[in-house]
């Protein structure tokens, strides 16, 4: 399971860099258009908890060892 997160983590990451990409290229090219800025939403909210998850786990595994 941990493996399966942090590969989703990774490819979460590339999907949220394009997603800001996108969003310069599209300020520059129409000022208007604002909604694009929330397409890089999409993949942050998933990006936040795997993220998390991943921080947490050395957390886990030291309170495991202490028990």
């Amino acid at each position: 399971m941990s493996s399966w997160i942090r590969q989703t983590h990774r490819w979460l990451s590339l999907a949220f860099t394009l997603a800001v990409i996108a969003n310069i290229v599209a300020m520059f090219v129409s000022p208007g258009a604002t909604w694009i800025g929330f397409l890089a939403l999409v993949p942050l909210i998933p990006l936040l908890f795997t993220g998390l998850y991943m921080f947490v786990q050395p957390y886990r595994a030291k309170a495991r060892q202490a028990s």
